[in-house]
């Protein structure tokens, strides 16, 4: 059976991720993803009125033309988790191809909120979900497996394609986490029975590569959360936390800690309103029935006028803004223009890590500044990332021992430390380690 692929976006840079698997006559799309910091640098950018083709222009989405020549029908479109950078041109490029969009049932319900908001182009393709350890046929000879990991969100997932030729292994993104706050651990046992079975070709995100050791538990972010938190308890003024909206289980910490020192914690911002209560709706999390979350402008307004009025030292805001996005809570809050008042000696906890990317680290440098400039005190970096560091890879290419391999979700300067990594493992560029680009396809069976 022939085997091709095709890297079509996340081979130059971090973000609007797609890779398309052919095996013979059939074709799987892992991916669809938006790259927002492309989107950011521009002032008052719409993705929902936007077209396609100017946001290709724009390098927001992954510019699929390559996809023409692969000679198979597009079965199915499977988005990996519900982060933007993997959901988020679903809404402006899947209606191209008659296929389902099968996912984890969070991700299905992320990708359903994507597609209502979109405004230029109608999605209809069936959405259709499996979870972690399901499996769909693929045509006549090829099967779709779920295979259960620990990310930085909830009901994440790598896919396998099971060929003829072998298993193909998508494994972006994860983190190896055997004592993950909410779900269950990463399910190494079944990457061992794959590898022991046949892999074809591993797909692999770079992200962390250079780093030594491993990527700690999410366990760890919570302890290292909760000493900061309850070191707070004494304090009488204010305390605002922010963090990925996305990211549930850290979410939760904060909810549980604030409660623990005597503050009542509120959600606050559209995104943080959108990915907890799609989680509690779910039943993926068990929120307090008194949590508040809100975000639309107007109710965050009031909810801010609430807490300078009953006083800021009975709450904990929870808010959007740690990567210093222009519009979001915590950047307005630093410029002022929220009834939010920050005060000399006021707590802000980011618990979260900025993106490495130009755009991301200007922003969240000029937010600290203008919160330092209220008085603010900042606690950084409370968090893990979601992403393998060096061992992690290790262990990865030990359990799956792929024929080949393809460093993704990175640029160039990126894909070094995992070459090197890839190398030392016995793998060679330019045979069986395929460092490529955006737009390429590889020719893995004739």
């Amino acid at each position: 059976m022939e085997i091709e692929i095709a890297t079509i976006g996340g081979y130059e840079e971090v973000g609007r991720q797609m890779t398309a698997v052919r095996a013979g006559d059939d074709v799987v799309v892992f991916d669809m993803g938006l790259n927002l910091s492309k989107v950011l640098i521009h002032d008052n950018v719409e993705t929902e009125r936007m077209h396609s083709l100017d946001l290709i222009d724009m390098g927001a989405i992954p510019d699929d033309r390559v996809m023409s020549e692969l000679e198979g029908d597009v079965k199915a479109i499977v988005p990996t988790h519900g982060h933007l950078d993997h959901i988020g041109a679903i809404s402006k490029l899947a209606h191209r191809y008659d296929a389902p969009i099968v996912a984890t049932p969070f991700t299905i319900e992320l990708v359903k909120q994507q597609i209502k908001s979109e405004e230029k182009f109608g999605v209809q393709n069936d959405l259709v979900k499996m979870e972690a350890g399901g499996r769909m046929a693929i045509g006549d000879e090829n099967e779709l497996e779920f295979v259960n990991v620990t990310h930085s969100i909830i009901d994440a997932i790598n896919p396998v394609l099971h060929t003829p030729e072998g298993a193909i292994v998508y494994g972006l993104d994860k983190r190896m986490d055997h004592d993950p706050v909410l779900g269950d651990p990463i399910d190494m046992e079944r990457f061992r029975e794959i590898g022991r079975e046949g892999v074809l070709c591993y797909i692999e995100d770079c992200t962390n590569t250079g780093k030594k050791g491993r990527t700690p538990s999410e366990s760890v972010a919570r302890r290292h959360l909760k000493d900061a938190m309850y070191s707070m308890e004494d304090y009488d003024g204010g305390i605002v936390a922010t963090t990925f909206s996305s990211h549930i289980a850290r979410v939760k910490s904060l909810v549980e800690f604030a409660d623990d020192i005597g503050r009542q914690p509120v959600l606050l911002g559209r995104s943080m309103e959108k990915y907890s209560g799609t989680a509690e709706r779910l039943d993926f999390v068990d929120f307090p029935d008194d949590l508040g979350m809100y975000g639309h402008r107007k109710s965050v307004d009031r909810t801010f006028k609430r807490i300078m009025n009953e006083g800021k030292e009975n709450f904990l805001p929870i808010v959007t803004g740690h990567q210093g996005e222009p519009r979001a809570m915590l950047t307005r809050m630093g410029r002022g223009e929220t009834p939010y008042e920050l005060d000399e000696g006021d707590k802000v906890i980011f618990s979260a890590r900025v993106i490495p990317e130009p755009t991301n680290e200007g922003q969240r440098y000029q937010s600290e500044k203008l919160l330092r400039m209220q008085g603010a005190r900042i606690y950084d970096e409370i968090h893990v990332s979601g992403h393998l560091r060096e061992e992690g890879h290790y262990e990865m290419l030990d359990a799956l021992q792929p024929e080949n391999v393809i460093p993704a979700h990175q640029d160039m300067q990126g894909f070094a430390p995992y070459v090197d990594l890839a190398e030392k493992f016995g793998l060679s560029v330019g045979e069986n380690l395929h460092v490529t680009r955006n737009g390429k396809l590889i020719q893995l069976v004739e």
